[in-house]
């Protein structure tokens, strides 16, 4: 899987050759011997190498005179799976000093997205066959034309119930959702969270096994770095709708400091359970538990917002009539404690990440170590927040196998749920919290909230293009994951606003979807995440494939898992089951 076959025919007499090799995404990194090809024995019988090359990322090819260790060519291109290439490497015919490297598609590739376009297509004909019914079951005329041809009460009261009429249960139209007084809950929130989740479950399980669906090695974005980031910003969101909720109903804040702390501690400790299973690899050792991990991030970030959020909370405004008669930017002022300590938090982000003395690395250092940076700093992974790791946690109580291994080659433990990152996470759910306080505030007003998600979507992104430069490598704070840079922090909160920019309308106002299927996980995310950690290698979940080295098996097993899940959630919201911590 994700591999090629390159035959290397050095066809020069006297000249041994060696291959160095990298990918093109692998930033400001040392080439890597690939192959050492003998000198050619005699004229027209070249001597040749085969290699697998890797066909993920385009590569770098290098060709060096051994003896001389000059360079005699390099080209760069992009392999396709299962591929056959020969590259020959000769003299011109014009000149005896002039040497060509050319090559030569043997065998075509195989197009190994297919089976993800397929899918993709297959899922949006659902979509559409779905809408359409619903759209069509929604008009009366067919409906009558539907009950006349069927000439039977009973099957006329079962198409109504399906048409989501205000009295089905569990499933309240879209303006219920908005004139609801106490509490507010808005189905726009739980579909997004749900979406967040429903990812995380695919990419946990495999994402049929394309790189995109895994993550970024270093900076940059992939399908996969999406989901977590997501997650945190509509927990922030819920944290505020709800503990609005739980205050006017008369609840005292010392009553609920006790069920956030106890939230947080139950969080942490099932994620450190998850993220050490030993009933595959035997007795657990505690000298190697790892400690960092989602639910301890969650747990964390959750406790400190949420206790922020008590510590500062007001009762809620009055709803304006007019947009005219709000103050624009009470969401904003109402909250400038709360603000205060955030940016005083972000300033210890900075003051740490950039400032901080780290033994043996560069101050400042952003990078992955490894073979980054042409190989000058190997063991300085993550800079100052791999440092703070090491040091305070222990290396064996870290993530022992890093997105940074598989281009940089990094040989350190690097945590990207560690203490240092927490601290943008929390950040994250603040902006969460903004989202939600502009939905409480300014409720009886779509157009409002939509100003307000689209202008700071805007904002946001903006801060994040000055950042980064517009660039994946060369910005001042590149976006990355396994850092929770800043720029990563405020392009996925940008995303998110712009999510919620289309899902509100849609969801909520003007009810053309439901959320359906993703509304369904989202109500019951702790089971759901906790659930697919555990059953991960069973079956039906997990089963033996015909061909391993298939895409395409992999992609409908992984499907098939995640598919499973949101019917889990879909049956227990049926039956009124949810999970609460």
């Amino acid at each position: 899987m994700d591999q090629a076959l390159l035959l290397i025919h050095n066809e020069l007499p006297g000249t041994n050759l060696t291959i160095y090799w990298n990918f093109d995404r692998c930033y400001h990194c040392l080439l890597q011997v690939l192959v050492d090809v003998s000198q050619s024995k005699k004229p027209g019988e070249p001597s040749i190498e085969a290699v697998a090359v890797s066909t993920q990322h385009g590569s770098i090819l290098q060709l060096n005179d051994t003896a001389e260790e000059k360079q005699v060519c390099r080209l760069e291109y992009k392999f396709g799976e299962f591929g056959n290439y020969s590259l020959l490497v000769k003299h011109t015919h014009d000149g005896v000093n002039e040497i060509a490297c050319d090559l030569v598609v043997n065998e075509k590739p195989v197009d190994s997205n297919l089976p993800v376009s397929i899918a993709f297509l297959v899922g949006l004909v659902l979509i559409i066959v779905v809408s359409f019914l619903r759209f069509a079951l929604s008009l009366e005329d067919f409906r009558d034309w539907i009950s006349k041809a069927i000439n039977s009460q009973e099957t006329d009261g079962l198409i109504n119930s399906e048409l989501g009429s205000p009295s089905r249960a569990g499933d309240p139209p879209p303006e219920a959702w908005r004139q609801s007084a106490t509490p507010l809950r808005l189905r726009c929130v739980d579909t997004f969270r749900g979406i967040a989740l429903t990812l995380m479950v695919f990419v946990n399980y495999g994402g049929g096994r394309y790189w995109y669906f895994k993550h970024a090695s270093w900076n940059g974005l992939t399908v996969a770095d999406l989901v977590f980031p997501w997650f945190v910003f509509i927990m922030g969101s819920s944290i505020f709708l709800s503990m609005t909720s739980v205050l006017q109903r008369g609840c005292s804040k010392f009553r609920l400091l006790g069920k956030i702390a106890w939230r947080s501690f139950l969080l942490i400790c099932i994620g450190i359970v998850i993220v050490n299973p030993n009933y595959c690899l035997g007795p657990l050792s505690w000298e190697k538990v790892r400690i960092p991990g989602v639910l301890q991030r969650l747990g964390g970030t959750y406790f400190v917002v949420a206790v922020l959020e008590l510590l500062f909370a007001k009762p809620v405004p009055e709803i304006c009539t007019s947009e005219t008669s709000c103050f624009s930017l009470l969401d904003i002022t109402s909250s400038w404690p709360q603000w205060l300590f955030i940016l005083m938090l972000e300033g210890v982000w900075l003051a740490l990440t950039f400032f901080l003395p780290v033994p043996g690395c560069p101050t400042g250092y952003l990078g992955p170590g490894g073979l980054g940076d042409w190989g000058k700093y190997p063991n300085c992974t993550g800079g100052a927040a791999g440092y703070i790791d090491r040091l305070l946690l222990g290396d064996h109580h870290l993530y022992q196998h890093p997105s940074s291994a598989v281009l940089y080659h990094t040989e350190v433990a690097y945590d990207p749920e560690g203490i240092l990152g927490t601290i943008n996470s929390i950040v994250m759910a603040f902006l969460g919290v903004q989202a939600g306080k502009i939905l409480l505030y300014y409720k009886d007003q779509t157009k409002g909230i939509l100003i307000r998600f689209a202008t700071w979507g805007c904002f946001l992104g903006f801060i994040s293009v000055a950042l980064t430069k517009a660039s994946e490598n060369e910005g001042f704070i590149p976006v990355n994951k396994n850092l929770w840079s800043i720029s990563y922090v405020t392009t996925l909160s940008s995303f998110a606003f712009f999510i919620l920019l289309v899902l509100y309308p849609v969801v909520d106002v003007k009810g053309l979807w439901t959320g359906t299927p993703f509304f369904y996980p989202g109500m019951n995310s702790i089971l759901v995440y906790v659930g697919h950690e555990v059953f991960a290698n069973y079956f039906p979940f997990q089963w033996r494939l015909g061909d391993n080295q298939s895409h395409r098996e992999h992609l409908v097993q992984n499907i098939v898992a995640t598919a499973l899940w949101v019917l889990i959630a879909y049956v227990l919201y049926k039956k009124k089951v949810f999970w609460k911590i």
